[in-house]
């Protein structure tokens, strides 16, 4: 499973990438004003700790061709190659940008998913990602696991292109159980990234060996 990094914090990026084997950075409007960076600011920062890794930006125009000239221009502005994806969310003129994204070469991540059917609509578009909220959807008493194993089901059914890219979480657990229900990646907030590596007994274990190896280990290093 891919690692993503949900976050425009690039402080917390910085040190996410001196250890944690991340594939990229989501962004939205929501995570610029938590961190409290403008667009330019945050996608420049990103794209100096990402290199080729992928960058996920949204879209926040309504109609179909502003999506399209507004993912074009980002595109061009921060000199993105293939490693930039238009953040579209599944909206009637979302569908439509989606279409004419991919004619145009530029890669599409279909956001704000809530339903099966929304995501397998999006990648018969021809979305690349489509992005599953599971823990919004858990809040309104939906199951959001059982979404994204349905979504990935249906890629393999109907062997299409896209992949699952899980994203809303709240608990590792969370987490654990997209990634045995076959998502392809998940965009995780910090606080959850530095969680899911860590477990109280690894921690007892280190110590353990740190006390029995004194006086044992005779080479200098």
């Amino acid at each position: 499973m891919i690692y993503m990094a949900d976050t425009a914090d690039l402080v917390e990026l910085r040190k996410l990438y001196t250890f944690f084997p991340l594939g990229g950075v989501t962004t939205n409007p929501t995570i610029l004003s938590h961190a409290g960076l403008k667009l330019t600011v945050a996608i420049e920062g990103i794209q100096e700790l990402v290199g080729s890794g992928m960058v996920h930006v949204q879209m926040i125009s309504a109609e179909t061709d502003d999506m399209v000239r507004e993912a074009k221009k980002y595109r061009s502005y921060f000199d993105f190659g293939d490693n930039f994806y238009a953040k579209i969310p599944v909206t009637a003129n979302g569908y439509r940008a989606i279409r004419v994204l991919k004619d145009a070469g530029i890669n599409v991540t279909a956001t704000a998913i809530f339903t099966q059917q929304q995501a397998l609509v999006a990648m018969k578009a021809g979305a690349d990602f489509v992005a599953p909220y599971v823990s919004r959807l858990d809040n309104i008493s939906s199951h959001g696991i059982e979404v994204v194993g349905d979504i990935v089901k249906n890629i393999f059914e109907y062997e299409l292109d896209g992949q699952v890219l899980a994203a809303s979480f709240k608990t590792v657990d969370q987490i654990y159980r997209v990634s045995m229900a076959g998502a392809h990646a998940a965009t995780i907030s910090p606080e959850l990234l530095h969680q899911l590596i860590k477990h109280p007994m690894t921690d007892i274990g280190v110590k353990q060996f740190e006390l029995d190896s004194e006086g044992l280990y005779d080479i200098d290093f």
